[in-house]
């Protein structure tokens, strides 16, 4: 007799191992297969049935979890029982269970002229600093980030693992993204002379590209996540923007840039580094000039006659 929790347990093993997915990837998994033992209180693969999985889904559905949300955990059960497959576990086979159909993701972008006060806001190093040295290199780091967030497309955990001794001068620099896939990201000159500005007043000796300080100028390690959320958020009150801002609004914006001046679709998937064009698709609706032009041209002519 296997049990569940076991065969669990090595299947998160073979994810990092053999998969070479991400420890946070794992965590990810682990959460939603926990939390299916735990309701379910199966003991066994073979315990694992259609009805069982459908009383669950129910049970997520009750819990108030957004429709897209129980879609993670969904794929996460469907993955452990390709696992089991592979293994020649018996259970439910993963083809007996269906995805449930996400709506659209509606993205939400800074329009053009908040992108570019964001860009200028005074905390980003767009205005005098205060507080000596450490006032001036925190300025110049916020700004450096917001520059290389939109200039390279980069996600958050992304832009925080890099590493201060790559060589950017060249405007462009490895990226490690999702499932551990190396790409390259390619930046402007804005934000290679903001980085460069930002270099120049470093004296620590972190490996870190970008570093989190007290409010002294002591540095405290590498940035965290939350640590550029903060930063983007008090930028972006600074240029006056009405609406929260998050960082991955500035992706969103350099994705749709490319879009709309002419980039291939494909391409722009590249560089943002998406394993599926589908994903990349849901910018095309926000970018497709052809349908805007027709409408431009012929929408509503026999009512302009009329008037």
């Amino acid at each position: 007799m296997t049990s569940l929790e076991r065969v669990v347990g090595e299947f998160l093993d073979y994810l990092e191992i053999e998969k070479n997915r991400a420890v946070k990837t794992r965590e990810v998994y682990e959460h939603h297969l926990r939390d299916f033992i735990r309701t379910t209180e199966a003991k066994r693969p073979e315990d694992i049935t259609d009805d069982l999985v459908r009383r669950y889904r129910l049970t997520l559905a009750r819990r108030g979890i957004k429709r897209a949300t129980q879609g993670h955990y969904v794929v996460s059960i469907r993955a452990f029982l390709k696992y089991l497959v592979k293994r020649d576990i018996p259970s439910l086979l993963p083809e007996k269970v269906e995805l449930p159909k996400i709506e659209e993701r509606e993205i939400d972008i800074l329009d053009e002229s908040d992108l570019e006060r964001l860009l200028a806001a005074p905390s980003a190093g767009g205005g005098p600093s205060s507080g000596g040295r450490g006032g001036s290199l925190r300025a110049l780091r916020d700004r450096a980030v917001i520059e290389l967030l939109f200039s390279a497309g980069l996600r958050v955990s992304e832009l925080c693992s890099l590493d201060r001794f790559s060589d950017f001068s060249r405007g462009e620099f490895p990226v490690r993204g999702k499932g551990g896939k190396i790409r390259v990201a390619f930046i402007s000159d804005t934000a290679r002379a903001a980085l460069a500005k930002y270099l120049k007043e470093r004296t620590d000796a972190d490996e870190a590209l970008f570093i989190s300080l007290r409010k002294d100028g002591q540095v405290i390690g590498r940035i965290t996540s939350r640590a550029v959320e903060r930063l983007i958020d008090r930028a972006a009150r600074a240029a006056g923007i009405p609406k929260r801002v998050h960082p991955h609004m500035l992706r969103h914006g350099f994705a749709t840039d490319l879009l709309m001046n002419g980039a291939d679709l494909r391409a722009v998937q590249e560089l943002l580094g998406h394993a599926s064009v589908s994903t990349t698709q849901i910018y095309t609706h926000l970018t497709n000039k052809t349908l805007r032009d027709v409408h431009k041209a012929f929408h509503g002519k026999r009512r302009g006659k009329n008037l």
